[in-house]
């Protein structure tokens, strides 16, 4: 017996929402906050009984996979490996170790999502920063209540020196023009036997590979329903919204991208994500 396709969701320049099966692709003819309005069992009908065919290249067409009005919030210091990258570019190392230890995450405001990009779009370095990093994580749809409905791969790109500087600019570090992308599309977290996902990250200059590293979302401090509790505590999400869970891979101290790098995020199950890297904003 062939083994069935696994579903994924595209937000697709010229059909809108579709899913893809395989060689099928048929139009959703809702959007994704329609789809997050509803619970998990009632999104899972209307995506199973989606049959109009649509254009058979509509899922090349990328778009990030989120409706303009959805807010993009991520979460800090979840890995390991990430407090000790905090750590070291920090004048107060203890602030985020302290992080890392408390029962409190930390969660911020990522992107809205008419600022997302998509698969084979631009990602950002700022023109006042030199030290910037790309963050490869592992990113939770979740419904309006509270449901993981999906997952797709995050980029969560930062300006390491700015956070570095001072704690509170963080908001300047993680906020701004092509500092977040999303793609190339979401699977429905019913696809998903087991929520484990290994992570890969590497980044081509001129041709050449000048870093690539491993992580697991196995590794992370906390489980993927706590961070969406957290944020939902006392946070309405009455569209749905993107939660990114945080990075595993941190490149080392001596490197930071360049203008014209490209940065894969491999996620096993999610795909690839893919971005090239542009100089955005005015020193």
């Amino acid at each position: 017996m062939p083994m069935k396709s696994p579903v994924h969701i595209y937000k697709s320049k010229s059909e809108g929402w579709i899913l893809n099966r395989g060689e099928e692709n048929a139009a959703l003819e809702v959007s994704l906050s329609q789809l997050l309005k509803m619970n998990n069992v009632e999104a899972r009908k209307y995506i199973e009984a989606a049959s109009k065919k649509v254009s058979s290249n509509a899922h090349f067409e990328h778009l990030a996979p989120i409706d303009e009005n959805q807010e993009v919030w991520a979460c800090g210091v979840t890995y390991l490996r990430s407090k000790v990258g905090r750590m070291e570019e920090s004048d107060l190392p203890d602030l985020y170790s302290r992080v890392y230890d408390a029962a409190r995450p930390e969660i911020f405001f990522k992107s809205s999502g008419w600022r997302a990009v998509g698969n084979k779009e631009a990602v950002g370095i700022r023109t006042d920063s030199g030290w910037d990093v790309p963050e490869g994580e592992v990113g939770l749809v979740v419904n309006a209540h509270g449901e993981i409905f999906g997952y797709v791969i995050g980029n969560d790109m930062s300006s390491r020196s700015i956070e570095g500087e001072n704690a509170l600019y963080l908001p300047q570090a993680k906020c701004y023009e092509k500092s977040c992308a999303l793609g190339p599309y979401i699977v429905p977290a019913w696809e998903i036997d087991e929520a484990v996902f290994p992570i890969k990250v590497s980044i081509m200059r001129a041709g050449a590979e000048v870093f690539v590293g491993e992580s697991s979302s196995a590794q992370m401090k906390r489980n993927f329903p706590e961070l969406v509790e957290w944020l939902f505590k006392t946070l309405p999400m009455p569209e749905g919204a993107i939660v990114l869970t945080g990075t595993g891979v941190v490149p080392d101290s001596s490197f930071t991208l360049h203008v014209g790098d490209i940065v894969d995020i491999s996620i096993q199950g999610l795909g690839t994500l893919s971005n090239h890297v542009v100089s955005v904003g005015s020193k």
